[in-house]
């Protein structure tokens, strides 16, 4: 643990965020949440993210993000548009400028809260081709905002090379395994824990579980 030492996770109440989420409670002194309200189909994210963070003990602030659905329509956003993916475009689930929108406002309310460290959960491994989830970008925007506001930050990136089956299994290493599989909420239908199992959303966390559990299976047997 860095003793003395403030995070703030970017947190959607969804798999990848509250595994970042428990990462952050067993390495820092203090963390604290901030969510954002950008207009998402499911109202039920908001409150998920503020029922786990308040079961956790920590701090859940939830700011206002709606110009977001304004100037990037997307599939998250607008129940008119359906959620498709075609080879070699952008998923319509895409939302314009999120990552950079979210962190710099992260780190806006970091400052403020005399907190240096950033974690968010974005993954350059399963990524649906996001730009803004690459680490690349995420070390260009961790330098900007530290010249840009005068201050040390350092974002986390703690899934970045990880695969979902991974993830899962870093979960599990938490002893966080059970309370990510039935209380998150990654499902683009809004269904808690396993959710419908048909949209991408599922379809990428169950193969992830299914992996994690077979090699979970394996290894007991040897």
């Amino acid at each position: 643990m860095l003793k003395n030492e403030k995070a703030v996770v970017v947190f959607s109440g969804g798999q990848d965020s509250t595994t970042c989420l428990f990462w952050a409670l067993q390495n820092f002194s203090e963390v604290e949440t901030v969510t954002f309200d950008y207009g998402q189909r499911h109202k039920l994210e908001i409150e998920c993210a503020q029922q786990i963070a308040e079961e956790l003990g920590v701090k859940n602030t939830i700011l206002d993000m709606s110009l977001l659905n304004q100037l990037a329509p997307n599939a998250l956003t607008r129940s008119d548009i359906d959620i498709t993916h075609e080879d070699g475009e952008l998923p319509s689930t895409f939302v314009e400028g999120r990552n950079h929108l979210f962190l710099s406002f992260a780190a806006v309310l970091g400052k403020q809260s005399g907190a240096r460290h950033l974690i968010t959960g974005v993954c350059e491994t399963d990524f649906s081709g996001y730009p803004d989830c690459r680490d690349v970008f995420v070390k260009s925007l961790n330098v900007t905002l530290n010249l840009a506001m005068d201050y040390e930050f350092v974002i986390h990136t703690p899934l970045m090379w990880l695969d979902k089956a991974e993830t899962w299994a870093m979960a599990h290493k938490l002893s966080a395994y059970e309370f990510v599989r039935e209380r998150t909420l990654t499902c683009y239908n809004g269904i808690i824990g396993d959710g419908c199992g048909e949209c991408p959303a599922c379809l990428l966390r169950k193969a992830g579980l299914d992996k994690f559990l077979l090699t979970r299976s394996e290894e007991s047997h040897l």
